[in-house]
């Protein structure tokens, strides 16, 4: 059985712009089709019509439901862009990416794999140890995965994700925060609970917390301070290299809507879309200098 309906997203949204870099392990975009895989096992896709309409399609209701929080078409950014259209880093972003709309995890597991995994090493690093470990641990839909869930991952003991290059520190964390709570009850909680119940763990800092609050809570009121990525675009546009706290000062400005700030500010650098006093090779040698120095 198939489950088909067709819906308008609220406020600006392109589909392309918004998956054209969500694939993984779990779902994958291409010929303007997003197949996603839910934490049920279940197989799911969107396309978008050139009126602007979603089509999405899933095997039960619940299914659509679960593709509709991924796709995050609920949301309304029209504020947050009407309010920084004209900011000095954010105005060419949103000129030229005003459809873009982060695609969520689904489930709150395969975005604390994310945030663990990918502190402070490169994007193509973390995707490699993640889609490896996905891979060896979930069960095979099509030519996906199904997301990770928090007995997959408790099962393990630390010292066996070592083979997929984790570090201790973070095979550690990783496996007690799935043994000891269930991170996908941290949709079900308040928000300022929810938080609190992360901050609390050792190994979760701000970056580890905003990628849980922007990928899978679908939240945008706190930024991935400490991304490595967002570190490389901050120091462009600061041009010299920064620490964590400048990221966190320079998404300040953008209050409550610091989240989605980082996903313009980097998707928007890496088209040329916002002002910078340094190049990429720039700024690795810039980095390479302040560690010398320290």
């Amino acid at each position: 059985m198939t489950v088909e309906t067709t819906i308008r997203p609220r406020g600006p949204y392109s589909l392309a712009l918004s998956a054209r870099r969500a694939s993984d392990s779990t779902r994958r975009f291409g010929n303007g089709v997003l197949r996603c895989v839910l934490g049920s096992g279940e197989p799911t896709a969107a396309c978008q019509l050139p009126d602007g309409t979603l089509v999405l399609r899933a095997e039960t209701e619940a299914g659509i439901e679960g593709l509709r929080f991924v796709l995050g078409v609920e949301d309304d950014h029209s504020e947050f862009l009407e309010r920084f259209r004209d900011d000095e880093l954010l105005a060419g972003p949103i000129r030229h990416l005003k459809g873009l709309r982060p695609i969520r995890t689904a489930t709150v597991t395969h975005a604390l794999l994310k945030a663990v995994v990918g502190q402070l090493i490169t994007s193509r690093e973390a995707r490699s140890i993640e889609w490896r470990l996905i891979r060896d641990t979930t069960k095979r839909v099509g030519r996906l995965q199904a997301p990770p869930l928090p007995e997959h991952l408790a099962r393990f003991a630390p010292a066996e994700l070592y083979r997929y290059r984790l570090p201790a520190r973070k095979a550690t964390a990783l496996v007690r925060i799935c043994r000891t709570f269930d991170p996908e009850r941290l949709r079900r909680l308040p928000a300022d609970a929810a938080a609190a119940r992360l901050e609390q763990e050792r190994g979760i800092g701000p970056y580890s917390v905003g990628v849980v609050w922007t990928q899978g809570l679908g939240r945008f009121d706190r930024g991935i301070v400490g991304d490595l990525g967002l570190l490389k675009v901050c120091s462009a546009i600061e041009g010299r290299w920064v620490e964590t706290e400048d990221t966190a000062r320079i998404l300040a400005r953008y209050e409550e809507w610091g989240g989605l700030a980082c996903v313009y500010l980097m998707t928007g650098a890496s088209r040329g879309l916002v002002p910078l006093k340094l190049s990429q090779p720039e700024v690795r040698r810039e980095r390479i200098k302040t560690r010398r120095a320290a």
